[in-house]
């Protein structure tokens, strides 16, 4: 038998109560053995200088291998200005450093991209504005599902936990084809 796809996935929004945190965490709730949650908050702002004096910080480093040996990514982004937070652009910006670990880290890698916000589209701009970086990183993007979550102050309670059934149903779905895109990659 063959092993189960592990999926490293990463939230773009550092808020405690993040409706894209509680997205993953939802996610991972449902496929406990799959899904594992990795945080960017201890990167720091990426600079060229700082990486040429004292290279590619830990956190980075541990966050890199993670995704190398993993065999998906899970990006759930909020939509800020009607684009990709700069959080999560910063950590993939220093997760491609130095640009020879590219091909280990996300070369062929398979990634999907879900996201939740409070506005009434969803984020299908964000979702949209990944596109150009995934394809420079030369991942493997998964466009066969959509999960955008729009008024997501109404489908997650004040701590940031999914609470809606029809959502949790959709992310499920989403994840379970995910996966199986995945093994049959």
């Amino acid at each position: 038998m063959a092993a189960m796809s592990t999926v490293i996935a990463i939230s773009g929004s550092l808020r405690k109560a993040s409706f894209n945190s509680g997205l993953l965490r939802a996610a991972q709730d449902q496929f406990p053995e799959r899904i594992e949650i990795a945080g960017i908050a201890d990167f720091p702002l990426y600079n060229a200088d700082v990486e040429a004096a004292k290279g590619v910080p830990a956190a980075v480093e541990a966050l890199k291998d993670r995704i190398a040996a993993a065999d998906g990514l899970l990006l759930a982004t909020p939509e800020y200005n009607n684009g990709i937070p700069g959080v999560m652009k910063n950590a993939v910006d220093w997760l491609s450093r130095p640009p020879a670990d590219i091909p280990k880290v996300f070369h062929g890698k398979p990634v999907a991209v879900i996201g939740a916000t409070p506005g009434g589209f969803g984020t299908i701009l964000a979702q949209s504005a990944w596109l150009p970086v995934l394809r420079t990183l030369r991942t493997q993007p998964w466009l066969e599902g959509r999960l955008m979550v729009s008024r997501a102050g109404e489908v997650f309670g004040k701590d940031g936990s999914l609470q809606d059934e029809k959502t949790t149903q959709a992310l499920h779905d989403f994840v379970e084809d995910f996966l199986a895109f995945i093994e049959d990659a």
